[in-house]
Formats: structure tokens, C-alpha cells, sequence
């Protein structure tokens, strides 16, 4: 088991979840790039130093990373980018014409999960580990379910072990992973004692602005790029990379910044990596850049002093009928880029996060709808 020292005074926020019979508190990470808008670069410092401890326990090993929908995505996706490893993410959508591995993450609002199985059939003998990346592990009961599912079909195969930012499990959790003899890494232990009650005492007095699918009223300029693969099939982190650098190369050419000194970057739900990827290349042009993501979660919005959420949006996704989602903290910007890989973005989805985004008097808004690979049309590249 490796630890790197960090504080958690630094990567621990307690928030109230809504409507959560589970489990009543979230921890919201300021620096994770989800939830709370950040600097890219210091979500991607923060990620390298989760790189660095994986790279020391594992030199030499073929690493086959899985990072977990919807709040770890980007951080897998990063750590198989610096490790040069194979990955994977899982999904709540659905993902045509695969074969599936269901589990369940039961503290979640959403808990069906699942792995896309046909490249895990085909790659599993490439890789002598797996490692599951998430942004925190409580119980590790999820993560234990996945692998007595991959060990039933893939048999001594392969060996396991989690990589997360916070650790937040007890001695008898723990045990069962030394049992397992499955590695954890971390950056940060926390204890969850006290989190409950921490956010039982939250009032719920902060912006809650509801879901408008209305026409918007400013112009949105928007593309469709292809060349994004799917994480939610295996891929290379190489590949990866080489894709979000052709994707940023695309905004580029449309896009020179003039006149922008903040830009807000936006990606939906599970779909984080590519988003946080150029927002970071703007940042490095030298412009205030934040970013952050849509989300399932509802959470507590409130003016206590300390508490990371102070104004909610609610939308309608960009992914699915009828399926409620967040974004949280938004303010004006000079320009706004969201990015998705929803294959159709439904206009509802579109209209409530063009309005949420608007109503802060954001007025230069760039929607670009990635895709793997797409019959070119007018304005498509």
C-alpha cells in the first residue's frame, strides 16, 4: 500500500446531497475540476501527482486503468495519458452494439454502472493489472463487486488494485483489500466521521435556478469535430492524446482568443478529459481559464460561509430524454466553449444549458459536438 502525503484540508469540501436516503453528504473536490469550476492546470498537477505514485508502485508493468463515471473520468483518462497505459471508462449510457459488465455503485444518485466488455474481452491478456481510478473510495464495496465480477470471467488473468485521490476507508475495508491482496494507492486519507452531521447542518439558502428550455436569446456559434474516440471502449492513452491534441488543433483554427482574458470551459457528464485538455491549452496562451462539468448530482446550493456550491442550474441532458442534470457555480466569462460527445445532443439539453450559461451575461458561447467519426456536412470537420 503507497501513500502520498497531501492535505486534506485542501482537497475536501462537505457538501449536502438532495433527495439521498443512502448517503447525505458529497465531498466536492475544489481542485478535481468536476463540480467546481478550477484552473485546468491545477487539476492536471493534482492528477500528475496520482501519475506519480502509480508509475513508482508499477514500473515496467502493463497497466490497464478504469476510471469510474461520472466524477473520475478525467482523472483516468490523464493518468493513462502520463502513464502511456491502456483505458477504459465506465458508463451509464448506452453504447451501441455492446456486450456489458453491470455493477452497481449504491451511494450514488445513479447507481447503475457498467463496462463496455468487448474490448475487455480482447485486451485483458495486454495488461497484468488493472487499476481502478476514482476521485474517492469510501467502502471500496463497489470496486470489490467489479472484481469478483472480472475475476469470474476472466480467471486469473489479471491483478487489481485502486488508485483515488481520497481514501476514505475504515480498518475492516481495508482488510478485505489486504485479503485481496489488491493495491491502494492515494494521495489523501480522510475519516468520514463527522461528514453526515457536517452536512445535516448546511442550510439550503443558496441560488437554485430552475430548468429552461426556451429558445435562447443570444447566438451560439456551434461544430461538430470528428476524431474524438470513445473512452467507454478501450483505447491507448497515446491515442487519446493524439486525439485531444487534433480536437484542440480544430478550436484553435476557429477560435484565436482575441479580446478573451476568461474563458470558461464546459463538458457534460461523463464526457471530461477533452474538455479539461483544451482548456488547459488556453490557459497556457495566457488567459484566466476555469473549468468544470454538467452533472447527474443534485446537490445543496448555500450561502454558508466555506461551502463550495452557491448557485445551482438545473438542466435538461444533452444525452437523454427526461434525465435532470446540474451545473453549479457559473458566473460571466468572455467567452464559453462546452463541449459534448452526446451523439445527437437533444435540443431541450442544448436550450437549458445555453440559458443557464447566458443568464451570468455570458454572450460569446461555442457549442462543439465530438464525435468519433461522422459523414462531413456543412460546418462539420
Amino acid at each position: 500500500m503507497s501513500v502520498y502525503i497531501d492535505s486534506e484540508k485542501e482537497l475536501v469540501r462537505i457538501a449536502k446531497r438532495e433527495n439521498n436516503s443512502k448517503r447525505g453528504y458529497l465531498i466536492v473536490n475544489p481542485l478535481q475540476g468536476k463540480h467546481v469550476p478550477v484552473s485546468p492546470g491545477a487539476a492536471f498537477a493534482l492528477f500528475d501527482r496520482l501519475a506519480a505514485v502509480v508509475e513508482s508502485a508499477y514500473p515496467g508493468e502493463t497497466l490497464l486503468l478504469a476510471g469510474f463515471a461520472e466524477t473520475a473520468t478525467a482523472i483516468g483518462a490523464y493518468l493513462a495519458v502520463r502513464l502511456s497505459s491502456l483505458y477504459i471508462q465506465t458508463t451509464r449510457e448506452v453504447v451501441d452494439g455492446a456486450e456489458y459488465l453491470y455493477f452497481t455503485e449504491s451511494h450514488s444518485h445513479a447507481t447503475e454502472q457498467k463496462l463496455v466488455r468487448d474490448e475487455l474481452d480482447e485486451m485483458i491478456g495486454q495488461a497484468g493489472r488493472i487499476v481502478f481510478v476514482e476521485d474517492e473510495v469510501t467502502t471500496g464495496n463497489t470496486i470489490l463487486g467489479i472484481m469478483d465480477l472480472m475475476e469470474k470471467r476472466y480467471p486469473g488473468r489479471t491483478a487489481f488494485s485502486v488508485a483515488s485521490l481520497l481514501n476514505g476507508m475504515d480498518d475492516a475495508a481495508l482488510a478485505r483489500y489486504r485479503e485481496r491482496e489488491t493495491g491502494l494507492h492515494y494521495l489523501v486519507k480522510t475519516s468520514h466521521q463527522g461528514y453526515e452531521r457536517q452536512a445535516e447542518q448546511v442550510p439550503e439558502n443558496g441560488s437554485y435556478f430552475e430548468k429552461n428550455v426556451s429558445r435562447p436569446s443570444v447566438r451560439v456559434q456551434t461544430a461538430v469535430l470528428a476524431g474524438c474516440p470513445d473512452a467507454r471502449r478501450c483505447l491507448s492513452g497515446p491515442r487519446y492524446l493524439e486525439a485531444c491534441e487534433a480536437l484542440w488543433e480544430k478550436v484553435r483554427m476557429r477560435n484565436d482568443f482575441s479580446g478573451a482574458e476568461s474563458v470558461l470551459v464546459l463538458g457534460t457528464e461523463e464526457f471530461m478529459f477533452p474538455a479539461m485538455y483544451i482548456a488547459e491549452k488556453i490557459e497556457k496562451s495566457g488567459r484566466n481559464v476555469r473549468c468544470h462539468a454538467t452533472t447527474r448530482s443534485p446537490i445543496a446550493v448555500s450561502c454558508l460561509e466555506g461551502y463550495p456550491l452557491f448557485a445551482r442550474y438545473a438542466l435538461e441532458s444533452l444525452y437523454e430524454e427526461g434525465r435532470k442534470t446540474y451545473i453549479y457555480n457559473l458566473k460571466k466569462y468572455d467567452c464559453v466553449l462546452i463541449f459534448t460527445d452526446a451523439k445527437e445532443p437533444r435540443e431541450a439539453g442544448v436550450r437549458s444549458l445555453i440559458n443557464a450559461v447566458s443568464s451570468c451575461g455570458n454572450r460569446s458561447i461555442f457549442l462543439y459536438v465530438c464525435r468519433e467519426s461522422i459523414a462531413l456536412r456543412n460546418g462539420d470537420s
